[in-house]
């Protein structure tokens, strides 16, 4: 049971990777695992063999989401976009609590509150303008996937950042879910260099932010996560046609969802 949570939890985050939105790290957050999926990061070969085992399944999770989707994710967001995404904004809120639970486990002040709001007004500006910034595309060559690899890592360890949205902007997105699916190592090269490039300049600092302000980076990614959800949620959807019931039922079937899958990491001891 907990290698089938980790391996499902993988999933998920792994669609980080691939849906436009969804942050990797924002999603690790929620599900429980983001504060030691850093610190294996951050110091790989410290506690190697208990931090394999324990990722193991995740991994694997997040590559079958990776491939799984990169087969999928084209005809499902060209038909059904709005209710995909609204079955995230669900999995997400459903799993704030646990969220809430984890940022306040060293405790909590007014000072913490302030930090969370200002962190959503800031990331949500952010996200905005970065709406914009890529509308243009750019070549693509080793160079920009290489870029692109890293900013996958990026978020993976900055909980909140949506790299496929970035990639949407760069009209990459489409070209990195074909090579996914047809293994072409022009593109799938590349992006892992990038990746553990950026993994290894950054994961270090990410991972000294929590040990020596917990409770303050904690709640940062809080703003963080609210600001990249109200990001997911559909904004040029038809709300007065037949589909938002549609979209009311995904959201709710995804509450449900985030919901069970914290009620299963209390359940059960998963590390």
């Amino acid at each position: 049971m907990n290698w089938l949570i980790r391996y499902l939890k993988g999933i998920f985050i792994g669609s980080g990777f691939i849906l436009p939105g969804v942050s990797g790290g924002a999603l690790a957050a929620v599900f429980g695992i983001y504060e030691r999926l850093i610190g294996f990061l951050a110091h790989p070969f410290r506690d190697f063999r208990q931090n394999l085992r324990y990722f193991l399944p995740v991994g694997l999770g997040g590559i079958s989401g990776v491939f799984v989707l990169s087969f999928a994710v084209s005809f499902l967001l060209g038909t059904y976009e709005a209710q995909v995404l609204w079955l995230f904004v669900g999995c997400i809120i459903g799993t704030v609590p646990a969220l809430w639970a984890q940022a306040g486990r060293e405790g909590r002040s007014r000072r913490h509150y302030w930090l969370m709001a200002a962190s959503f007004v800031v990331s949500l500006a952010g996200l905005l303008v970065g709406e914009q910034a890529f509308a243009g595309g750019v070549a693509q060559n080793w160079g920009t996937w290489m870029i692109a690899g890293g900013l996958i890592a990026l978020g993976m360890i900055v909980p909140g950042l949506s790299p496929s949205n970035f990639l949407v902007y760069m009209g990459m997105y489409k070209a990195m879910a074909d090579g996914i699916k047809t293994m072409n190592l022009n593109v799938l090269v590349p992006l892992a260099i990038g990746a553990l490039v950026c993994l290894g300049l950054f994961a270090k600092l990410v991972d000294a932010l929590f040990k020596t302000g917990y409770a303050a980076l904690f709640h940062v990614i809080l703003g963080v996560v609210a600001a990249s959800t109200v990001m997911i949620i559909p904004r040029d959807f038809n709300y007065l046609s037949l589909g938002t019931l549609v979209c009311v039922v995904t959201c709710g079937a995804g509450i449900a969802l985030g919901w069970w899958m914290s009620a299963l990491e209390r359940r059960y001891d998963v590390d």
